[in-house]
């Protein structure tokens, strides 16, 4: 394998442009020297040089690339990760990396009988609060915890075009922010006993689930995850109580709101997080400002890259995310029943 590795990327929409290839763009391992895009060649306009196909057939059959990343809508995500394993690629898959559980449970057989890596673009394990999360949770500040709420909450009180809010596979925010609340906290505190979720369509004229509510139980400690787009009041980002007190944190990682302003992932301010947005600490004695780890995208493909250039453990595997699928499916199953649904009952 080449250093740098050959990147191309399937899709190139806004979070492609403004995400994922100032990303790749930026880790030195990897070379970004393709797109497949259907209508235009814009990923060219912006990074000259690179070669624009019109089909992931054309870019396989070109050879142009060892490394593709995916980021189509959803219902693409399965069989174009496939047919890229098949080709003796590597790939990176925008989260969630299937639709169905035994889809990623296929391309994870697929990837290990051929040697190659399949990872998720799960960023938002590196938002600086969700790791300052973390640190809290290893260090033991707060005492045995209790419960985590977990919010990510907007107002979008129109439904759009975008193909999320369509009549498609995959579509609605269970999928969507769904799979990154649930994948954090599986991070923090493994699978849950049992879920129990409530999933809704709350705007006019909504087609896909615009808001969930998803209760996972860990004996001692309760986590719930929940997302709506009808909140036009500040929500915690993060709760998190604990016997010897409590964490709050508000606002969500600037990572995301720098990309959407057309700033480049580099220098150590990267990620940094102002003071007054820091979250606070609430123990008997005090109330102090907790300071928030920088959050740092740019670790995801960089680790890809230490995967598949030096064997280093990949931190984002196809099991970790099966489990995911597993408990989103246990939800919407919940959902429709009215009722928990045990770990032995969602098999996850």
């Amino acid at each position: 394998m080449s250093n740098p590795i050959k990147t191309a990327i399937v899709g190139f929409g806004s979070v492609a442009e403004k995400m994922h290839a100032p990303l790749i763009d930026v880790c030195a391992e990897l070379q970004l020297v393709a797109t497949v895009e259907r209508h235009a060649a814009k990923c060219a306009s912006i990074y000259p040089g690179i070669t624009t196909f019109k089909s992931l057939d054309e870019l396989l059959e070109a050879n142009a690339a060892d490394l593709i990343v995916i980021t189509t809508p959803n219902e693409f995500h399965f069989p174009m990760a496939k047919k890229c394993l098949e080709a003796g690629k590597h790939v990176v898959v925008d989260k969630p990396v299937t639709i169905f559980s035994h889809e990623a449970e296929e391309l994870n057989t697929l990837a290990e009988k051929k040697g190659l890596i399949c990872s998720v673009f799960h960023n938002r394990r590196y938002d600086g609060d969700f790791m300052t999360l973390q640190k809290l949770v290893r260090e033991g500040d707060l005492g045995d915890l209790v419960y985590l709420e977990s919010h990510f909450d907007r107002f979008r009180p129109e439904v759009t075009e975008n193909w999320r809010e369509k009549e498609v596979p995959g579509n609605g925010i269970t999928f969507d922010l769904g799979s990154h609340l649930i994948d954090q906290v599986v991070l923090l505190f493994g699978l849950p006993n049992w879920i129990q979720a409530d999933i809704r369509k709350q705007r006019t004229g909504a087609i896909a689930d615009d808001y969930f509510d998803i209760n996972l139980d860990y004996g001692s400690l309760k986590a719930r995850v929940t997302a709506g787009v009808l909140v036009n009041v500040p929500t915690p980002k993060f709760l998190l109580l604990g016997k010897k007190g409590s964490y709050q944190k508000f606002g969500l990682d600037v990572q995301e709101a720098a990309f959407k302003a057309g700033l480049q992932p580099h220098g150590t301010t990267w990620g940094v997080e102002t003071e007054e947005k820091w979250g606070k600490l609430f123990l008997n004695d005090q109330t102090k400002a907790y300071e928030t780890i920088p959050g740092d995208y740019r670790i995801l493909y960089q680790n890809v890259a230490d995967a598949i250039l030096k064997g280093s453990s990949l931190h984002i595997t196809i099991p970790q995310t099966i489990s995911v699928l597993k408990i989103i499916e246990a939800s919407f199953k919940s959902n429709e029943l009215g009722m928990r649904i045990s770990r032995e009952e969602g098999g996850w």
